[in-house]
């Protein structure tokens, strides 16, 4: 995308935080453009959108330690607004001459602070004076910069938020960007507004128009594009925005994998007939399965489907008449979690770190910038049907990473039955739009129970659904029990090889939504 598209925003440096992402989301919720680099990024690129202000994450490692993460000098010569949030304000506070030790006792959790008022600082603005925070940190500011004024303070850290030369650095020990912080949303915007001057205009619409215009820039106006269509939210919007622009230059590719959820091949195609796209059917579920047969870890599942996909749309392209692009729904969770933004690979997805590195055609990824809830806004604008943008999100490898163990056919189909009758019972309860995403998994363990005085031997389902906004962070989603009660009643009575049900209430963090 042209830089012109993110000109004035926020640049956020990571230092590993799990809230990083947060962060980013926090601010673009006040329209206002954030991108992530890894700590380590070349301050030239850093630069590069001509950022109005730079916010420090949080992280893991200690100040105090060997190897701790440092800051370069020319990012608070750079001359714009700086916010160190956690570890970023204590290495502010070092980097600035101050001191920072590891303190008696940590703070994790709720923590109140007492803010100055009287300091009178623009991000002090409209909040009280003693404000329940969330903290997450050992080492602590003993001493402020020189010159630096401290106005917060908790029960056990004397200095919780300093602000040094006139605010153009400030350093915060606690997490604003996370809602167990009060207030913290009205600081991060006098931070954006007051401080760094930002405007608001990071308009969706906007977006669009620009997008498109770009497709147009980047696709040579002969060249051909094939889609790769899952069935779910990201590749369908995707598909739409670049049929605007490219129109009949593009082909997709619906690929049936054998690892989609019961009937929904069929279902998908009935809808994709109600678009305005060229839309090809190929169904690879034996090529599919044969690729992952004995393949256990979850990283080779992704990369070799990944890898897989990737064939069968060149062999699809070329028999439909070639293409130079690969157009995917590529969004930017897919790319934090696969780490190609600097930080860890907590998974790679199939679109991202399962691609293989001699591919024939170009990548094109229109949403790589966006969240989840921003397509669906951007689907809506452009006119995709209600239908697919309330579907639950859907890993590209499908079943394949929610069938635990062995992905044999048998147990793929026993999965799908499991899952069909769990979001049935969801839907029956009218709950369906209200969740995230709920799905099945199977897990390869077995045990004893009784059915009609006999002993029964059965693998073991779990049941999982989630509440989130942007699938950074989830919770677990809290469904009536009756609900749980009948799904587990059926799936045993209905699935012969499921012998037990479990429900999994783990959020994320420390968890991912998925379980591979």
């Amino acid at each position: 995308m042209d830089c012109k598209d993110k000109r004035g925003g926020i640049v956020i440096l990571d230092f590993g935080s799990q809230y990083t992402q947060l962060i980013a989301r926090r601010v673009r919720e006040f329209e206002v453009y954030s991108e992530i680099f890894p700590r380590n990024a070349p301050f030239s690129k850093i630069t590069e959108s001509r950022p109005k202000g730079i916010i420090l994450s949080g992280g893991p490692m200690s100040i105090t330690g060997a190897g701790s993460p440092a800051l370069d000098d020319a990012i608070l010569e750079y001359g714009v607004p700086v916010l160190g949030i956690c570890y970023g304000m204590q290495l502010l506070a070092h980097k600035l001459g101050g001191r920072v030790e590891k303190g008696r006792l940590g703070e994790y959790g709720r923590t109140t602070v007492r803010f100055d008022k009287s300091t009178g600082l623009k991000i002090l603005g409209g909040i009280p004076s003693d404000v329940n925070v969330w903290m997450s940190h050992w080492d602590e500011v003993i001493r402020p910069p020189e010159g630096a004024v401290v106005f917060g303070a908790s029960e056990f850290g004397p200095c919780a938020a300093f602000s040094f030369d006139n605010e153009r650095v400030t350093g915060l020990q606690f997490h604003p960007e996370v809602e167990s912080t009060e207030y913290g949303r009205e600081m991060l915007s006098a931070f954006i507004f007051d401080i760094c001057a930002c405007e608001p205009n990071w308009k969706l619409g906007d977006w669009v128009s620009r997008s498109i215009d770009g497709i147009r820039e980047q696709v040579g106006p002969s060249e051909r594009i094939v889609c790769g269509l899952s069935g779910g939210v990201d590749s369908t919007v995707a598909a739409a925005l670049v049929s605007k622009a490219v129109g009949d230059r593009l082909d997709c590719i619906f690929v049936d994998h054998g690892f989609m959820r019961k009937d929904e091949p069929k279902s998908v195609m009935e809808m994709y007939r109600g678009m305005d796209l060229r839309v090809h059917h190929v169904n690879a579920s034996e090529k599919f399965l044969g690729a992952i047969s004995g393949v256990f870890s979850p990283e080779r599942k992704r990369k070799t489907i990944g890898e897989l996909f990737v064939r069968v749309f060149e062999s699809e392209a070329c028999r439909i008449g070639g293409a130079e692009w690969l157009l995917q729904g590529t969004i930017y969770p897919d790319v934090i979690e696969s780490g190609h933004v600097g930080g860890d690979v907590i998974k790679s997805h199939h679109n991202v770190g399962g691609l293989p590195e001699d591919m024939s055609m170009k990548l094109l990824e229109p949403l790589r910038e966006l969240f989840k809830d921003e397509v669906r806004r951007i689907g809506a604008l452009i006119g995709v049907s209600g239908d697919f943008l309330k579907r639950h999100p859907f890993p590209g490898p499908g079943l394949a990473i929610r069938c635990l163990g062995p992905v044999e056919k048998h147990r793929l189909d026993a999965l799908r039955e499991a899952d069909a009758i769990f979001l049935d019972e969801i839907r029956t309860a009218g709950l369906y739009d209200e969740i995230w995403q709920a799905f099945c998994v199977l897990l390869p363990v077995k045990s004893v129970g009784v059915a009609g005085d006999v002993r029964t031997y059965g693998e073991t389902a779990a049941l999982r659904a989630v509440t989130s906004s942007d699938a950074m962070t989830a919770s677990s989603a809290r469904l009536p029990w009756e609900l749980i009660e009948r799904a587990a009643k059926r799936i045993c009575g209905e699935v012969p090889m499921v012998g037990r049900v479990v429900m999994d209430v783990t959020g994320k963090p420390p968890a991912t939504i998925e379980w591979e």
